[in-house]
């Protein structure tokens, strides 16, 4: 197999390079589906029919149109076919409820139920690459650059992939309840808040857009609902008798209404705010 242009340096002549296990990209005109469960490949000698083994949870879903190209690669010996596809989303019905989703940088998501996805691991890992990002950045030398690239790659993968879980579940839990799900409109919150300097780079990576991203098209192929809804006063409104003052939220983690007394978590609270809140917007539509 052929892939990856490598340029030379700049001065030098440009030199191909490539690699025997590269990625190939297959447009429509030289790779062509046979069905569901095989494809037609063009290479140097001619056609080949090669068979295609789904993934468990596409085998069961039904009507998906390809589209565009496909990119063959190889990891451990398997060859994979990424494709682009169309599911067809299921009819849409009036939910019985809303689950409530608080999101935050300590806690990336609370629900209403009081599951809380934490965020711990994605902090650590930043705040470990924040300290060696320095180091390397004052080695200056070409090895600690590559270095500096992995190291973005990898906490972009992890933020990435605890992401995904938390929006599975999310997802499961309003589906298996039949609720459809709230989150907060949160655009441009980096600029209406101010953090002191120790914070920043916490509130810089907060991948709150890319969860919400993930939670919509999840919901869409489940056939859940998901609107948006306004955070003013989210955190420092009590659910249990509406009061409104900021000194209700004594600390990020604890709740005490002035009024009624209700104490309890502060980022629960303004889930259950959230699930009872009128929609403003939907979340595609941003």
């Amino acid at each position: 197999m052929t892939e990856l242009l490598q340029l030379a340096p700049t001065g030098e002549q440009v030199k191909p390079m490539f690699r025997p296990d590269g990625a190939v990209q297959y447009d429509q005109r030289i790779l062509t589906w046979k069905g569901r469960d095989a494809v037609s490949i063009l290479t140097l000698t001619g056609r080949i029919i090669v068979p295609v083994r789904y993934q468990d949870r596409w085998t069961k879903v039904p009507g998906t149109v390809v589209r565009g190209q496909a990119d063959l690669t190889v990891r451990d010996g398997k060859w994979y076919l990424a494709v682009v596809i169309d599911v067809p989303e299921p009819p849409g019905g009036e939910p019985s409820g809303w689950l409530g989703v608080d999101l935050g940088v300590v806690n990336l998501a609370v629900d209403s139920d009081g599951t809380v996805h934490t965020g711990t691991t994605v902090r650590a890992m930043r705040r470990r690459n924040h300290r060696l990002r320095a180091r390397l950045q004052a080695k200056a030398t070409k090895s600690a650059m590559r270095l500096l690239k992995k190291r973005r790659r990898k906490e972009a993968r992890h933020a990435r992939d605890v992401n995904h879980c938390i929006s599975k579940k999310l997802v499961r839990t309003a589906k298996g309840t039949g609720r459809g799900i709230k989150l907060e409109d949160l655009r441009g919150i980096r600029a209406r808040i101010t953090v002191n300097k120790a914070q920043r780079s916490d509130l810089h990576s907060w991948a709150f857009y890319q969860l919400r991203q993930f939670v919509g098209y999840k919901a869409a192929i489940a056939g859940v609902p998901v609107v948006l809804v306004g955070p003013r006063n989210t955190s420092r409104e009590c659910h249990e008798c509406g009061h409104i003052d900021k000194r209700n939220r004594r600390t990020r983690d604890e709740f005490l209404c002035l009024r009624c007394g209700h104490a309890g978590p502060a980022d629960h609270n303004a889930a259950r705010n959230i699930a009872r809140r009128a929609a403003v917007m939907q979340p595609n539509a941003a």
